[in-house]
């Protein structure tokens, strides 16, 4: 046999296997983490009385999960072994600390006598309480969005910072700062009920939005979304309607994302972003759409109107429609005049004139994006969409100072080759 011919088979000492059962099981790993870390974190806080000690000791666990996964093979329980590391680890940390004896001694004892270290786990709902803590309105909002895909997600200081288009070290002061800060005010792990909960719900909602959408702008990246991060948004939304059915909001949020999601393969192609007017509706998903239409139907048979569902209909409003031109904008534009009730922010305002353009002509519109200069003079999208519409109103030499202009406000690589495109042309 050649050299070539052994090299060709793979054999002990071939890297393939094992580079395949590595994969096997870091995708295995991630999986357990979105659907168990949270429930872990949540079981170990109530446990041991500290946030910080649980959620340490979770992290811990997941980095130890990686190695000996991909060593050893994948355990027969994988989420009772992810339990099982965490509680040692928590431990282990309360024996360093030498705090909460009697719950060390308590537990040590439970451990001794073979308890099942998933018995302790807390119903699914869980998450939810941990969630509304991560998204208490005490903390920054870029402690909230780090928090909550740190504890709730899973994901690791490395992936976070990624995803926020941080550094580590700055993600991860951000997130002890938020620890301590749950630690020394006291910020309660549970779903607030009175008048402050849905003002709590739509924080909580607000920060999954965020989470969507920053998987879909990363700086230096082509038009290609973070499918883990944008997967992860999704889920946590699920989980919150599915554990909140009575919450309108919460399903009009599922339904949003579900349309956002069902738009991925036409609104990328070959890392080039592809705008909702150009994009090929064959590449839709139909069963994501059908779904999205099935949370805003829920959500609107709960008559509680509110802004995620305004959103997800105006999404619905695309997605019936055949293609660009059949745009139903006049119903577009109402559900925006609905919308300003419930959120007047710039970016809705800068949405609304997009659509006015279409119904009652550029000029309008012009007027009411240049009323918005103030708040998104440093926003690339407002500069865009300003030299959309001097563009249809033939003042072209402004158009393609405002193209140039959002050029250079935006690193995604896939929006700027897009606006280098219109500049040029």
């Amino acid at each position: 046999m050649t050299e070539s011919d052994a090299a060709a088979r793979p054999g002990a000492d071939d890297p393939r296997p094992a580079a395949a059962g590595a994969a096997a099981s870091d995708r295995l790993l991630a999986a357990v983490v979105r659907e168990e870390s949270a429930r872990i974190t949540a079981a170990l806080t109530v446990a041991f009385g500290s946030f910080d000690v649980a959620e340490e000791a979770v992290a811990e666990a997941v980095e130890e999960a990686l190695g000996a996964w991909r060593r050893r093979g994948i355990p027969p329980k994988p989420g009772a072994w992810l339990m099982q590391a965490a509680r040692h680890n928590a431990l282990d940390r309360v024996r360093r600390e030498r705090v909460l004896r009697d719950k060390v001694a308590l537990l040590g004892a439970g451990e001794e006598r073979g308890g099942d270290p998933a018995s302790s786990r807390p119903p699914a709902d869980e998450r939810l309480p941990l969630l509304f803590g991560c998204c208490h309105p005490a903390l920054a909002p870029d402690a909230q969005l780090a928090l909550t895909l740190r504890a709730v997600c899973g994901l690791t200081t490395g992936q976070i910072a990624r995803a926020t288009f941080s550094t580590d070290a700055a993600t991860g002061q951000r997130i002890s700062r938020a620890k301590r800060k749950i630690a020394d005010s006291g910020i309660p792990l549970r779903i607030p009920e009175g008048p402050d909960a849905a003002a709590r719900l739509d924080l909580v909602l607000t920060i999954v939005s965020v989470m969507y959408s920053e998987a879909h702008f990363v700086a230096g990246a082509d038009a290609a979304a973070d499918r883990d991060l944008a997967d992860d948004a999704l889920w946590l939304a699920r989980v919150v309607a599915e554990a909140l059915p009575r919450a309108a909001e919460a399903w009009g949020l599922l339904s949003l994302l579900r349309f956002h999601r069902a738009r991925e393969s036409a609104r990328a192609v070959d890392g080039e972003l592809v705008l909702l007017a150009d994009q090929d509706r064959s590449l839709w998903d139909a069963a994501l759409l059908a779904d999205a239409r099935v949370a805003l139907e829920r959500a609107a048979r709960l008559r509680a109107p509110g802004r995620w569902q305004l959103h997800a209909a105006i999404a619905a409003c695309h997605a019936d429609a055949a293609g660009a031109a059949s745009t139903d904008w006049l119903q577009v534009l109402t559900l925006y005049d609905m919308l300003l009730a419930y959120d007047r922010s710039p970016v809705v305002r800068l949405n609304r004139a997009v659509a006015l353009a279409r119904v009652d002509g550029a000029a309008a519109a012009l007027a009411e994006v240049d009323a918005l200069e103030e708040p998104l003079v440093r926003s690339h999208l407002w500069h865009a969409v300003r030299a959309s519409v001097l563009r249809e109103l033939g003042r072209d030499d402004e158009a393609l100072a405002a193209d140039l202009r959002a050029l250079e406000l935006t690193a995604n690589e896939s929006e700027r080759r897009l606006l280098a495109a219109r500049a040029t042309r």
